[in-house]
């Protein structure tokens, strides 16, 4: 098999393809021959040491894969050789063959190309736990999403569409605009690029509050953090729910005078923490989230593909924070 390793910390750059032995299914596990791993932001983090998790190197990146079932471990039921199958493992995707918990496995539909399988649980699932259980959102009220061009930002606003909100999506661009008005948003905001000064933050905070209207926003979903952040949150409602996702931009610091002006709660999200302390609640999302598949109210917009020599590629564009969608790897076994 062949792997995309990181041998060392560092950027995308010092990833190294190499030979290594085909793996073995354990107890509980089945081998599968990747197609597709979808390039996630953690995976910009893992390979610089800076995520929540630190793997034994060398590694491969890569925590969102599809592809086909090669052979099965003991004691795993439900699942042949030559099943087609969706899932996020942490990392190891960007690899020919990957040893996989079969419990971490769904079965991916027919009419779903491994792209599109391997582009949807992370972002969908990170975003309904979100809405959902920490952002209690409900059909009437209004949602702002951040960065609403990237993966999870789409994902919010297609889910916020699908349980009646009102969904105002914050961009960096006209193109992002577009994007996000395509996946269903009701308003855009283009905002420029952080660093703010005082000045560029308080008319930030403005546009905001503007597109929120007089009540403001119910719930905020901020999967970018930085200078957006306070400003964001400055637009929040009473009582409203401000979502913690992620931090491409920089880690805020909020003031927190704000939240009892508003009487508002920040909420974190983290999603891999929430599946493996509640796997069942995480499983009927994950089965809302196929019907919604099933019935087209929500698809994952794969908008770039790369080969995989090209990986590293693909997770610099994603460092550099100008994805739009998801990005795949496509792997020949």
């Amino acid at each position: 098999m062949r792997a995309l390793l990181s041998r060392a910390p560092g950027g995308p750059e010092t990833l190294e393809l190499a030979d290594l032995p085909d793996p073995a299914a354990g107890k509980g596990q089945v081998v599968v021959a990747v197609r597709a791993c979808a390039i996630n932001y953690p995976d910009v983090l893992i390979i610089e040491d800076k995520y929540q998790f630190r793997p034994e190197r060398p590694f491969a990146p890569g925590g969102e894969i599809a592809g086909t079932i090669e052979s099965i471990g003991g004691g795993v039921e439900g699942w042949q050789v030559g099943d087609r199958v969706m899932g996020v493992i942490g990392h190891g995707g960007l690899a020919t063959r990957i040893a996989v918990d079969a419990h971490r496995l769904y079965r991916l539909p027919d009419a779903r190309s491994f792209a599109e399988g391997a582009a949807l649980i992370l972002t969908y699932a990170t975003t309904i736990h979100a809405l959902l259980d920490r952002g209690r959102l409900s059909a009437g009220q209004s949602l702002l999403v951040l960065g609403a061009a990237g993966g999870v930002g789409l994902a919010a606003i297609e889910l916020g569409k699908a349980y009646g909100a009102r969904v105002v999506a914050a961009v960096s661009s006209e193109e992002k605009a577009a994007a996000a008005t395509a996946a269903g948003a009701d308003a855009t905001i283009v905002y420029a690029r952080a660093p703010f000064d005082k000045d560029q933050s308080r008319a930030l905070a403005e546009q905001f509050k503007a597109a929120g209207g007089r009540g403001g926003f119910d719930v905020i979903y901020d999967p970018v953090g930085g200078d957006y952040a306070e400003p964001a949150l400055r637009s929040i409602a009473w009582e409203g729910r401000y979502l913690v996702v992620g931090f491409p931009a920089g880690i805020p610091k909020l003031p927190l005078n704000l939240t009892l002006l508003k009487s508002c709660d920040v909420c974190g999200v983290f999603w891999g923490a929430f599946a493996a302390r509640d796997p069942d609640a995480n499983q009927r999302h994950v089965e809302t989230l196929f019907r919604l598949w099933e019935d087209g109210r929500i698809a994952p917009r794969v908008t770039q593909r790369f080969s995989f020599e090209r990986g590293g590629e693909a997770i610099a564009t994603m460092a550099a924070r100008g994805a739009i969608g998801k990005l795949v790897v496509e792997i020949e076994s």
